[in-house]
């Protein structure tokens, strides 16, 4: 179906609906400029709509990124029921808020359907995804700006003498992820490098403590560590992240959010067979006989990294000599 027939759908539902929401800017005919809204959105893909996933969305004049803050409820086309959930599946319509990468201009799409309507895009394919309708902007506070500091990131780094960056491990459970990052801070630290760890396992148990094992779960597990570990290097701090991190679009919204040079993901490429006959925790024998749902590399994917900045082959080999490899890109590329 085309553009315009997925639309035509939306359209029809839409007048059915026939429900006015607070704060709508039915009626004014005066086009808002927002970076927040309110819409319907009909899901296209296969792979569902995962709400702080980030995807690229087309109005008639501009594009820029969008991920959904909230996924109000999913509606029942034949009855209009509100239904509770999480994720929108293909050929699901769900009312969302948005937040967008920057402030667009649009109209409701009851006071112009052109403005007023958006195609969604997945960041890594192009493909396109989903495609919606405006309800109305949302509200949100006017009064905040970014604050200038005087100690800023450039002035830590010359005071630490170093150049911050985060290393991002990315890799199955078992792979080795937290014991490499271990011993690489124990050097850095020799070094006389200031650093800071931040494990998959030892963030659960706080920051992200409410969060499961779901795809959403991971996706926001992701979102609130490549904000974290922003923050930390703008400290002035070398930052090393060890998560799983399973999904390339989140590995990439964590990328997008650093300048150039910054983020170095680090790939510990290890065979599942090889991470499975470790298993000090028991996961795998659990995740095997069905008692541990969700689990990495059984029965949820791992997309394995196509743009990694260090590979490393940990099967058999030496911790130390793992550690000297990104040491030796961290010196070539002049962060320490």
């Amino acid at each position: 179906m085309s553009k315009n027939g997925h639309l035509n759908r939306l359209h029809e539902l839409f007048d059915r609906i026939h429900v006015g929401h607070e704060g709508s800017n039915q009626g004014e005919n005066k086009p808002e400029v927002s970076d927040q809204l309110a819409a319907y959105i009909l899901w296209l893909d296969s792979e569902p709509m995962i709400p702080g996933r980030i995807y690229s969305i087309h109005f008639e004049a501009e594009n820029t990124s969008v991920h959904v803050t909230d996924l109000s409820f999913k509606i029942d086309v034949n009855t209009l029921s509100q239904l509770a959930a999480k994720k929108l599946e293909l050929d699901e319509i769900g009312y969302c808020k948005l937040s967008l990468g920057q402030k667009v201009s649009f109209d409701a799409y009851s006071d112009n359907q052109k403005t007023g309507s958006f195609t969604i895009f997945d960041k890594l394919s192009n493909a396109m995804v989903g495609t919606g309708l405006i309800d109305f902007a949302l509200r949100r506070a006017q009064n905040i700006s970014w604050h200038e500091t005087n100690i800023n990131q450039e002035v830590r780094s010359i005071n630490k003498q170093q150049k911050p960056c985060v290393l991002w491990f990315t890799g199955l459970s078992g792979s080795g992820k937290s014991t490499i990052a271990d011993e690489l801070e124990k050097k850095l630290y020799e070094l006389g490098k200031h650093t800071m760890l931040l494990d998959g396992d030892n963030v659960r148990h706080g920051l992200n403590r409410d969060l499961g094992f779901t795809n959403q779960d991971r996706v926001e597990n992701i979102r609130r560590i490549a904000e974290v570990s922003k923050l930390i290097v703008s400290s002035g701090l070398i930052t090393i992240v060890a998560f799983i991190s399973p999904f390339r679009a989140e590995r990439l919204m964590a990328r997008n959010l650093f300048n150039d040079g910054e983020f170095i993901e680090v790939y510990i490429d290890t065979p599942i067979e090889v991470c499975e006959a470790r298993d000090s925790k028991g996961l795998y024998k659990k995740a095997r006989a069905g008692i541990l749902k969700n689990f990495t590399g059984i029965d949820s994917d791992y997309e394995e990294p196509q743009m990694s900045e260090i590979v490393l082959q940990n099967s058999d080999a030496n911790i130390g000599g793992l550690v000297n490899q990104i040491l030796d890109y961290l010196k070539i590329h002049e962060k320490i």
